[in-house]
């Protein structure tokens, strides 16, 4: 059986701005995680698409500070919002043109309604997703901009600092409380967002900022791409109580694909089985409600599991959980229906 899938976060954006790939997203390829022939062949219906801006000097790996106790990687340098805009202007202009080149194979989407509508009529519904927020000036003028070009969603904050707040570093084994919460700016930030229809994700965000956009948001709260903390102690997972304010507000957790964000030992080991993934389903679902959690792969953005490899080894995942005991209709809210549901409660 095929599933309708709605992810929660792919970098599949970043592989245009690499100028030594010829990256086609309308195409087939081997090379990433997701394009549309391979995505339409696994049920993928949409999903959110990031841009996201690197740093202009890649940070350092996880492998030059891995000990036999784990690692505790730095923070990468801020980046200036002028070299963000620039380079988000560039990525938002790709999709765009995809849009237009894609021959209605795949639309970009504003609202909930339309990508239902995209569920329905069997094209790919693209969410434009900005992952951290530097790129949106003090003024928050280009929020206005980039809402109207079809920005719907947003994180305040990467792994590293901005005028917003402070992104969590990837240390294992660790808490997610590692820094200073939302600055001023970045509470105005929530606010502007939440009346705009912007929905607000806290993956990357450290638990002070957590805390912060709970108290402040009236939105269902999101994790796009998370984990639990429980099952794997790394800073960007959730942590029970975290899991627990999501269910209260109505909100929704992604599950992510992430080797060193699934394994009990935080390591980059490819290996991982399907278990590993299902596991954070069952522990988040046992404790939040299946209402509460989905499906948010980070393809093209980190190291997946060669179990999964791609997108394709999506359905090899639901039909595992099938075999555990999930129904059809509890696999139908993880994959689109959750997802529907906090896009129309946020006001997309």
């Amino acid at each position: 059986m095929k599933y309708k899938v709605i992810d929660g976060h792919n970098d599949t954006l970043l592989n245009y701005m690499d100028e030594t790939s010829d990256f086609d997203f309308l195409k087939e390829s081997d090379a990433g995680h997701l394009d549309l022939i391979r995505a339409q062949k696994s049920g993928f219906s949409g999903g959110f698409f990031a841009i996201f801006t690197p740093n202009p000097v890649s940070p350092p790996s996880i492998s030059e500070f891995l000990t036999e106790k784990g690692y505790q990687v730095p923070l990468p340098d801020p980046i200036s919002s002028s070299y963000a805009q620039l380079h988000t202007n560039k990525v938002l202009a790709k999709m765009l043109k995809l849009e237009k080149d894609s021959q209605q194979q795949f639309i970009i989407v504003r609202s909930e309604k339309e990508m239902r509508d995209c569920l329905n009529k069997n094209v790919i519904g693209g969410i434009i997703h900005m992952e951290g927020a530097e790129a949106i000036d003090l003024d928050f003028n280009s929020l206005y901009v980039y809402h109207q070009a079809g920005l719907r969603s947003l994180g305040p904050v990467w792994s590293r600092a901005n005028n917003f707040g402070e992104g969590v570093p990837y240390h294992f084994p660790a808490s997610p409380d590692t820094g200073p919460g939302l600055t001023e700016k970045g509470k105005q930030l929530i606010r502007l967002c939440n009346e705009l229809g912007v929905m607000i994700d806290l993956s990357h965000m450290n638990e002070k900022g957590f805390w912060d956009t709970a108290r402040l948001s009236t939105q269902p709260l999101v994790a796009t791409h998370s984990n639990a903390h429980k099952l794997c102690p790394i800073t960007r997972n959730l942590t029970d109580k975290q899991l627990d304010a999501i269910k209260e507000s109505n909100g929704v957790v992604g599950v992510t694909f992430c080797a060193n964000m699934l394994r009990t030992d935080g390591r980059m080991d490819l290996s991982a089985p399907l278990e590993a993934i299902t596991d954070h389903i069952h522990y988040i679902a046992d404790r939040i409600g299946v209402e509460h959690i989905a499906l948010g792969s980070d393809f093209d953005g980190c190291t997946i599991p060669d179990v999964i490899k791609d997108v394709t080894g999506v359905p090899k995942l639901l039909d595992q959980l099938l075999r555990e005991s999930w129904t059809e209709a509890d696999i139908a809210k993880l994959t689109h229906l959750n997802w529907l549901r906090v896009l129309k409660e946020t006001g997309i």
